[in-house]
């Protein structure tokens, strides 16, 4: 199936209407989905049908010194991710310091065990059992 003959024509159109300001069937905004919208044809037709219409649009966004609203997102995008990539590192840090003070508490710990058994084989008489309290309602 063909494009519409015109097609071409309205896409043009509806850029011109969108880097004059004056959009008719879209927000204005320096995308694709707004430039299909202008021109009121399928956002397929810029990407699969007229991918050099869309390298033109966004050439002139460029050449104005301006940087396409999905290019923009995109970096935003980038930015929150870079910082979340870095709170990660920064938790993934002290996770680790915190996993080497516990396994340093735990060694301790089977160390001071260790060594208490040892004691109480070694001198069995010196525990001594303490009366347990009675339980009130036992």
């Amino acid at each position: 199936m063909s494009p519409a003959p015109d097609e071409r024509d309205r896409i043009r159109a509806a850029m011109h209407r969108i880097f004059a300001g004056t959009p008719e069937h879209s927000n204005g905004a320096l995308t694709i989905v707004a430039l299909a919208a202008e021109a009121q044809v399928p956002r397929n037709a810029l990407t699969q049908r007229h991918p050099d219409l869309k390298n033109e649009f966004y050439g002139k966004v460029r050449a104005r010194g301006q940087t396409p609203d999905s290019e923009k997102r995109l970096r935003e995008q980038v930015r929150k991710l870079k910082e979340l990539r870095e709170a990660d590192a920064e938790e993934l840090r002290q996770i680790r310091s915190d996993n080497q003070a516990l396994v340093g508490a735990l060694h301790q710990a089977v160390m001071e065990n260790r060594q208490l058994r040892q004691q109480l084989a070694e001198r069995p008489g010196i525990l001594r059992l303490l009366p347990s309290q009675p339980r009130p309602g036992i």
